[in-house]
């Protein structure tokens, strides 16, 4: 570019492609933080956002110079500048060990905060179920039930309930209060339990209706208020692997018989099967999982003390839903799933059953994928050791964080969708920066192989499990 270049027009539009305001002339060097403070004077809110900048999907970093720089762009039509609302609050990386909480006797298969952050529940090889206090980080209710294993374990959205399903196809729901159990064990399934999911919140806000998935090839949809199974999904040929249940209503399953199925909850019809994969399906994730995972509750007005949420039913319906139609936005549900076969497929099952996009990079088998909680990237865990990021809209490769020495089993975002924490085989933790693609805090203390981790939507803890049976909980 020439010196005498000097201005330039350029044009706002949101991520969906509506124009804001008319084009108008800046100079070329202009940086975010200016483009900030213009966006937001013609976006007329209350509360200035904070907001990211892309030219041609290249975030504009330093300054809209630099961007050009890198790209072939007639300067002189008008250019596309498409901003993006980041979350208005921060999330902090974590940094060290606060507790080391030893109880279970054999290894931790899942960690799970609840929905607002207010209580953790471990499952474990020692058919145990764990609640823990995490205002003074000390054991709390040891809940007894499970003959075998705890291999799954899944919180209502409205935070009440948590169901855990167990090696011997047992499912049982507990109280986070007390640690007792309600209502009856649910048996059915002929073999173990893989995945256990709830209808979201805003369909129902009583939280009645309780999925589970397993070995035996089929899926229940459980009423956990009288105890029984209503309906029994069939279809697959082998273990059902995953389970999401849509914010529309659909249940999503995937399965070693390399399928995908869709029904619909209602009647438990096949809508459709997805097909792709050349081996068994590991892993999926919906783009509104953490939505839906959250219920009512809002990360951006966490207190430093998490609280259950307060209010009618029909309050916490309203509250869900509006926080799920905001962040679906206009298209239907994004579905991306992952996959022995190395790849990953980016879908709408919904609509079609013709893939999105196929994301290959991965040199070995794909363990977990997630998208962040605003929906525009996902992240995938591999036993290539590495973790990669892909846009959540088109399924592009961004890049691949690269730290662990061995196969990296689970990861969480931070609600903020500005971090994520990786669990792995080498005992370790890392905290990424997801904006720079570079390690934030590299946490050791394992003494073997992490399987599960978590991040509180509040934000402010981590905590993590695995084979030297210690639960341990992060902290900045």
């Amino acid at each position: 570019m020439k010196e005498d270049v000097q201005r330039l027009l350029i044009q706002f539009k949101d991520e969906s492609g509506a124009i804001l305001g008319s084009p108008f002339d800046v100079p070329v060097d202009i940086t975010p933080d200016k483009l900030q403070l213009v966006c937001n004077a013609l976006l007329q809110k209350d509360e200035p956002l904070p907001l990211a900048f892309y030219l041609n999907d290249a975030e504009i970093v330093t300054s809209l110079e630099k961007t050009l720089d890198k790209q072939l762009v007639e300067t002189e039509k008008v250019l596309d500048i498409v901003y993006q609302p980041q979350a208005i609050f921060k999330v902090r990386a974590v940094t060290r060990c606060t507790s080391s909480l030893e109880g279970h006797s054999e290894a931790i298969i899942s960690v799970a905060f609840s929905p607002t952050g207010k209580y953790l529940a471990t499952g474990s090889g020692d058919t145990t179920v764990r609640f823990w206090d995490l205002c003074t980080e000390t054991p709390h209710f040891t809940a007894t039930g499970h003959k075998h294993w705890v291999l799954s374990i899944a919180w209502s959205p409205d935070g009440r309930k948590l169901a855990s399903g167990c090696k011997n196809g047992q499912i049982m729901l507990w109280d986070p209060d007390s640690g007792k159990q309600i209502s009856r064990n649910l048996s059915g399934h002929s073999k173990w339990i893989t995945w256990l999911c709830w209808e979201p919140l805003h369909l129902n806000p009583e939280c009645r209706f309780l999925a589970s998935a397993s070995k035996d090839c089929t899926i229940r949809i459980w009423d956990t208020v009288l105890g029984q199974c209503c309906k029994i999904l069939t279809g697959h040929t082998q273990s059902v692997t995953c389970l999401k249940w849509g914010g529309d209503n659909l249940i999503f399953s995937s399965s070693q018989d390399r399928t995908i199925k869709v029904w619909r909850a209602e009647d438990g019809a096949l809508c459709r099967t997805l097909q792709g994969h050349a081996h068994w399906v590991n892993t999926m994730a919906l783009n509104t999982d953490y939505v839906l995972r959250t219920g009512a509750f809002e990360p951006a007005e966490a207190t430093v003390n998490p609280q259950d949420m307060s209010g009618s039913l029909e309050e916490l319906k309203q509250k869900a839903l509006q926080r799920y139609s905001h962040v679906r936005g206009q298209g239907p549900e994004r579905l991306v799933s992952g996959s022995d076969d190395f790849t990953l497929f980016l879908w709408t099952p919904a609509e079609e059953k013709k893939p999105l996009a196929r994301m290959t990079g991965h040199q070995a088998l794909i363990n977990e994928v997630l998208f962040s909680p605003d929906t525009r990237l996902i992240a995938s865990a591999s036993f290539d050791k590495s973790v990669k990021l892909w846009d959540g809209k088109t399924g592009k490769y961004l890049a691949s964080l690269r730290g662990h020495v061995s196969a990296v089993y689970q990861i969480a975002w931070s609600a903020d969708s500005r971090l994520l924490v990786s669990g792995s085989s080498d005992s370790t933790l890392k905290v990424w920066d997801v904006k720079t693609g570079k390690l934030a805090v590299d946490l050791p203390g394992h003494a073997d192989e992490v399987f599960a981790v978590d991040w509180s939507p509040d934000g402010q803890r981590v905590a993590s499990g695995g084979k030297d049976k210690c639960l341990r909980i992060w902290r900045r």
